[in-house]
């Protein structure tokens, strides 16, 4: 029997709830915490900003959609380039600039409907873009959950991986009640249970650190050509936060577009209040839109407590912290397996779902075009570079599709047939027939 859909509106027993709250810390925190290590920021303050700038998203959405704000990874790049020439407070001071830009294109949507992004996004465009957020994942989990130092394979680290993917399974598929909403918390105890024999849990940090401790905070500097460096990548992550909101809308089964500019005003004010005091810049996760999928709990009851309790541990409890941080690599590279596999089996749903007709070589070329290009890019580490920052797959795809989408002849049936006929013609029989 199916796990039962528990809808965002719903409210959830207090010792139902914070289970669920900690399954969205977990999923979050491993990459929430590596872009900081990868920039020279502080991890504890960006743990600490992503569960503040996920309460102030749930503020501006009215407590509507249900999505969690962690580390975007689209400006590492330009935060190390500042950092390294012009210092990190002209890095945040970049990143404040790049959040407020966010609240002009919010406001801009408001003023101008949302109408438009029907044109500009059709379902297959759509579709093929929530693959690519997958997919293009995939190599960044299939790493975690085998390799180890020097990006060389590692027998046991696949070991652990699977025994933590196959628990999260059970518990998912075999189990009923509370047990199968939380099956990813509880894959992620019994991989870490494992763990521990095989030598390969470093507890003693969690052992030195303190209970209670204070965040160190860096505050901004305002430097022009920092702001011009890292500001324009704004747009970049707006791609990317329209992409995980469509997913929200399929997986959720609601529609949440004509709330699009609160939902983007919301990341935006986010990161310009992480970047005040040394947090990182903020993106919707697609790692906690995965947790929706496998346990069907989208109350957005459990993201307020999921940043509540970053926002305490990140900035004044550093042994939970550290617990958390203790995890391995591959008991996270197990669960995302499931967890970004789920984000493009949802965008194949949508394909389906939505009845598109591949007789017309539009929507095969849109569809086709953004699925290679974007999962190339994304699992090959391709970048484009513009000036001083870079387009990574996902928003490249993206664009390409919108582009085609606007160019491309509604009705054309010409590629269709011509792939029919290399198929023994049977594609081309069914264009016939349509």
């Amino acid at each position: 029997m199916a796990q039962r859909e528990i809808q965002t509106d719903e409210k959830l027993p207090l010792i139902q709830a914070i289970p669920l709250a900690f399954q969205h810390l977990m999923a979050m925190f491993g990459a929430t915490v590596l872009v900081p290590l990868l920039t020279g920021l502080d991890p504890s303050v960006a743990i600490m900003t992503s569960g503040a700038g996920t309460i102030l998203y749930l503020i501006l959405t009215r407590g509507k959609i249900p999505s969690y704000l962690g580390s975007s990874f689209a400006f590492i790049g330009p935060i190390i380039a500042v950092a390294a020439t012009k210092g990190v407070p002209a890095a945040l001071g970049g990143l404040v600039v790049a959040g407020l830009i966010y609240v002009v294109v919010a406001l801009f949507i408001k003023g101008f409907g949302i109408k438009w992004l029907n044109r500009v996004l059709p379902p297959a465009l759509v579709g093929a873009v929530v693959i690519v957020i997958g997919l293009g994942l995939a190599g960044t989990a299939v790493s975690m959950a085998t390799k180890g130092a020097g990006d060389v394979f590692v027998m046991k680290n696949l070991i652990l991986a699977l025994i933590t993917l196959t628990a999260a399974i059970i518990f998912s598929s075999f189990f009923k009640g509370f047990w199968a909403t939380i099956p990813i918390l509880l894959g992620i105890i019994v991989g870490y249970a494992v763990a521990f024999p095989m030598g390969m849990v470093d507890f003693q940090p969690v052992l030195d650190a303190a209970w209670i401790g204070l965040p160190t905070l860096t505050f901004p500097e305002f430097d022009l050509g920092a702001i011009l460096i890292i500001a324009p990548v704004a747009f970049v992550v707006i791609i990317e936060h329209i992409g995980h909101l469509l997913v929200v809308n399929e997986i959720v089964g609601k529609d949440f577009t004509p709330m699009l500019p609160e939902s983007l005003a919301g990341d935006g004010l986010a990161t310009a209040l992480s970047a005040m005091v040394g947090g990182t810049p903020s993106t919707t996760y697609a790692e906690n839109i995965g947790v929706m999928a496998v346990t069907r709990v989208y109350a957005t009851q459990v993201f307020w407590w999921a940043g509540g309790l970053a926002f305490f541990i990140g900035g004044f409890v550093p042994k939970l912290k550290y617990f958390i941080q203790s995890i391995p690599v591959p008991v996270m590279g197990g669960i995302s397996l499931l967890l970004f596999g789920l984000i493009a089996s949802s965008g194949l749903r949508l394909l389906v779902e939505s009845g598109i007709d591949y007789s017309h070589s539009r929507n095969l070329i849109m569809s086709s075009v953004v699925l290679v290009v974007g999962i190339g890019m994304e699992g090959t580490g391709t970048v484009i570079p513009i000036g001083d920052y870079v387009l990574p797959g996902m928003a490249a795809a993206t664009l390409l599709g919108i582009i085609l989408n606007l160019v491309l002849p509604s009705e054309s049936k010409g590629l269709a047939e011509t792939v029919g006929a290399d198929f023994g013609g049977d594609l081309a029989e069914e264009a016939a027939e349509a």
